[in-house]
């Protein structure tokens, strides 16, 4: 007998082995089908809700996807025995139910048991995103979701730049940018999604055409518009996230309220001459319930205290340091990872170079989010900051 089939032999006496038609028994029970096969196996098809870990990154992953050693693990590869060799590291690492599916994912298509073709990512994709493929925290997982998802940048300017790149990079699948603006030589100075070409250009034309040079698979969609209270709705219908970059209050404001209403994640940046301020207001956070604009800033400041961008100035670099912040905190709540900044506001400030977190409490009688509020309407602000934006 060859060696191989000897060890095969000696790991069948130490793990159970299960027909296909159990395992699909005991999965709808609340046991978690394990598919150790290569991506492109998988793409060929897969058990429905499988999770789809890959032999290589098995004991890297599996105590994220599931933590708890006494689950019921239903390994399975293309014919049962790589599913073997993993249930038995499993079992070494802790997990007590592990159980091999005889046969794989062959006599499991063979038994004619439900199967389906998940989205996977193509081999153009797997090169470009190389390095978020190789993180545990992300993995081809983590990029589907990040593929999949809608964010809307509120402006396209200083802090909508670096947030409009590194969202195309990761490869955020859909982003809408929405400015009414055209590009001004004095924008170049820190809004860098622009070029000098450009001036005169619509800010979300001359975006896109930026976007698309980085990363031709993302869908950029443009909103050439001044957001106002008749629009805001529809413009934000369809997005999973909205990231704020706007540069003046009315437009903040306006989009906390939307965000509230709709019950959308807003992730809000603003910067004012050395200084930034990043937080993110999430209607729907389940771990802890956080404030939302207004419950820190509940009216908007008179006039004549919030100077305006061409009167008070903004150091060049500073929207980079501030958007890639937005941008990190958007991502983190795409893949459902880290903690995002929910009831804490981080403030940047470059001269002294010191970051100092504030913790925001939800204020229980704000008329806009407090538990059993009752909408009270869109409030059109005058713009108090009315030159090109930051």
């Amino acid at each position: 007998m060859a060696e191989k089939d000897r060890r095969l032999d000696e790991l069948r006496t130490r793990i159970v082995e299960i027909e296909p038609r159990d395992a699909y028994a005991l999965q709808a029970g609340g046991a978690f089908v394990i598919d150790v096969r290569e991506a492109d196996e998988i793409a060929q098809g897969s058990p429905p809700g499988a999770l789809r870990l890959g032999r290589g990154f098995l004991e890297l992953r599996i105590e994220d996807a599931v933590p708890d050693k006494n689950a019921t693990l239903l390994v399975t590869c293309a014919g049962g025995v790589r599913a073997l060799f993993a249930a038995e590291s499993l079992q070494q690492l802790g997990y007590i139910d592990v159980r091999s599916v005889k046969g794989g994912f062959n006599k499991w298509k063979n038994q004619g048991l439900p199967i389906e073709l998940p989205r996977t990512l193509d081999a153009k994709q797997r090169e470009r995103y190389a390095r978020h493929l190789l993180m545990p925290e992300v993995g081809e997982k983590g990029q589907l979701a990040l593929l999949s998802a809608k964010v809307l940048l509120v402006g396209a300017g200083g802090l909508g730049s670096p947030v409009a790149l590194y969202l195309a990079a990761a490869g955020v699948g859909t982003i809408g940018l929405i400015d009414f603006d055209v590009v001004d030589r004095s924008n170049l100075q820190r809004q860098i999604v622009h070029t000098d070409d450009r001036v005169g250009t619509p800010k979300v034309e001359s975006a896109r055409k930026t976007l698309l040079a980085l990363n031709p698979e993302v869908n950029v969609i443009g909103h050439e518009t001044r957001l106002d209270s008749t629009n805001v709705e529809a413009i934000f219908d369809g997005y999973d996230i909205v990231v704020d970059g706007s540069d003046n209050f009315a437009t903040r404001y306006l989009v906390n309220d939307a965000c509230v209403k709709l019950r959308i994640p807003n992730v809000h940046g603003s910067i004012f001459r050395f200084e930034g301020q990043v937080s993110v207001f999430h209607p729907t956070y389940a771990k802890r319930r956080g404030p939302c604009y207004r419950c820190v800033y509940p009216e908007p400041p008179p006039a004549d205290l919030a100077p305006s961008c061409a009167e008070a100035g903004v150091l060049g670099v500073l929207p980079g340091v501030v958007g890639l912040m937005e941008a990190v905190e958007t991502v983190k709540l795409i893949l459902g990872i880290g903690d995002p900044l929910v009831g804490r506001l981080i403030h940047y400030d470059a001269l002294p170079a010191r970051f100092t977190e504030l913790t925001l409490d939800p204020d229980p009688d704000c008329k806009y989010c407090a538990e059993g509020a009752v909408f009270p309407g869109f409030v059109d602000y005058e713009v108090f900051c009315s030159a090109p934006k930051v």
